[in-house]
């Protein structure tokens, strides 16, 4: 269980990443639009499912 919400937090810290892609000669303004758009849907997703993991091992009897 732990693993798993470890993982999630992972891919919350790499969706940041996404987020911080810098323009440069390769990656376009459109591609790094695209990219923060992408990162910041996975880490509302991901943010929830780890309060979701959170919750029910909170109120697990």
């Amino acid at each position: 269980m732990y693993n798993l919400a470890l993982l999630y937090l992972a891919c919350v810290f790499a969706a940041f990443g996404l987020t911080n892609v810098p323009v440069s000669a390769v990656i376009t303004e459109d591609i790094t639009n695209f990219l923060d758009i992408i990162g910041g849907i996975a880490m509302i997703v991901f943010a929830v499912a780890t309060l979701y993991i959170g919750f029910k091992a909170l109120f697990q009897k």
